[in-house]
């Protein structure tokens, strides 16, 4: 007989069957009686006997010893999580207990530092992008899309969406999921097959009474900049349309930023302010928004800031709350249940410690390693780099289609070299043939880049 675990209570057979007489049940299949005999699986499961807590520790270590990380490894990898560098201070003000356990501060008397940290967040995102008031905060950028959608649906009473032909596949699949059940449409935009830039003849065609907004990436998805922002706003709200802007964060130290140009919700991915890769996640959802009949229908939650009755100072509170946990579920806007709250207070320490000089200091070098990196692989054989003729940040797309090389066999090669390589587009965006996603960052420098094109240029002569 199995000697009882101490922690586990049904492990001793005397409590099991004392807890089973109590619930009325003879055994503890009866618990499961209400499932199918056919489905359920007969076959012993291969879980070891308990083992002691130092043995457990080195059986997961050498598991985990099997991964390899980017310190390891050097990625080019982009396409929604990127790799930049989080200095100390982030982690070091994130490890405190008053952030690292807190979770929704539904308590406002007794969780003020939690609830000024949230707020400073919302007020940097609205300096940083020129809205007039952002929540704190939702999932990641795929969901703050999704959220778009609905919040634009809901303010107009249109039921079309436009989104740019050229979109990351996984953002608008989880945008399909949540435009689907409201019953929304996803219309395509055109763009051009050189610039990349949307075709603004094609998009008056598509832009009509039924439609609700139109969704711009600033920079793109495939890393280039949209230079007639100003016409896509004016044609779009001239059909009594939203314009929706989606961001990656830190092109916000170089480039205008969206309340500049007529966006009326910006929405994007907050991973590159202090937050690690960490396997895809956690994420960050940067919301904000401008105008007031757009206030009360933002998904998520706002942080308010007020003062005490007693001696009058500032005091902090969730102001507006929009979630079915709140108020009765039909006049909900969102279901979302929880928000990534330490990510944002990560993105709030790293913004306060660069400050607007910082990151336009972190963009400038940023798009210097990105020319460097284009002028560099485009003068590889049978590489063409970056695909599109236009300003790129960041990110650019790299084709292969004259080398006659698969982007998965060069990726493949790259790895065994210790190299990641850029994301393989064939599948998500087939018409751009063999094309990858390469990323550089302020992460890699000039002898990384070098690196990397001594490789391929290898891999290209079949070495």
């Amino acid at each position: 007989m199995t000697e009882p675990h101490p922690y586990i209570s049904n492990s001793n057979p005397v409590l099991l069957k004392s807890m089973l007489r109590e619930i009325g049940k003879a055994s503890v299949d009866d618990l499961f009686s209400d499932i199918p005999k056919e489905i359920l699986d007969k076959a012993q499961l291969n879980i070891p006997s308990h083992l002691s807590e130092a043995s457990v520790k080195r059986k997961v270590e050498t598991i985990l010893a099997s991964n390899l990380s980017t310190k390891e490894l050097i990625s080019f990898l982009g396409g929604g999580v990127w790799p930049h560098y989080v200095p100390a201070a982030v982690d070091a003000i994130l490890s405190r207990g008053e952030f690292l356990t807190s979770y929704t501060p539904y308590q406002p008397e007794i969780s003020q530092g939690m609830l000024q940290a949230l707020f400073e967040f919302q007020s940097l995102v609205c300096e940083l992008t020129d809205m007039e008031y952002a929540n704190s905060s939702l999932y990641d950028w795929s969901t703050a899309l999704g959220e778009a959608a609905r919040m634009c649906s809901r303010v107009t009473g249109r039921p079309e969406f436009i989104v740019p032909h050229y979109s990351h596949l996984e953002r608008t699949r989880t945008l399909t999921a949540f435009a689907e059940s409201a019953g929304i449409r996803i219309v395509e935009a055109p763009q051009n097959e050189k610039t990349g830039a949307l075709n603004l003849s094609e998009l008056k065609t598509r832009i009509s009474q039924q439609t609700a907004a139109v969704y711009l990436e600033y920079p793109s998805f495939l890393g280039f900049v949209e230079e007639e922002v100003e016409e896509i706003g004016r044609i779009t709200h001239q059909a009594g349309s939203l314009l929706v802007v989606g961001v990656e964060p830190i092109s916000l130290g170089i480039l205008r930023p969206p309340g500049e140009f007529g966006a009326d919700v910006v929405i994007g991915e907050g991973q590159p302010l202090g937050n690690h890769m960490n396997y895809g996640g956690p994420l960050l959802g940067i919301f904000a928004c401008k105008g007031e009949r757009l206030l009360r229908q933002m998904p998520g939650r706002i942080i308010g800031k007020t003062s005490t009755q007693d001696n009058n100072q500032d005091a902090y509170c969730m102001a507006l709350q929009t979630r079915e946990q709140h108020i009765r579920r039909e006049k909900a806007t969102s279901n979302i249940c929880t928000n990534e709250a330490l990510m944002a207070i990560a993105a709030c320490v790293y913004l306060s410690i660069l400050g607007p000089q910082g990151l336009t200091n972190l963009g400038t070098v940023i798009s210097e390693r990105t020319q460097y990196a284009q002028q560099e692989l485009n003068g590889l054989p049978g590489v063409k780099a970056p695909y599109f003729d236009s300003f790129h940040f960041m990110e650019f797309g790299v084709n292969f289609d004259r080398s006659g090389k698969k982007v998965s066999d060069i990726n493949d090669a790259l790895l065994r070299a210790g190299i990641q390589g850029g994301l393989d587009l064939s599948r998500m965006l087939p018409d751009l043939g063999q094309t990858a996603l390469y990323c550089f960052t302020e992460v890699h420098s000039h002898e990384d880049i070098d690196m990397l094109v001594d490789k391929l240029q290898q891999i290209l002569r079949g070495h």
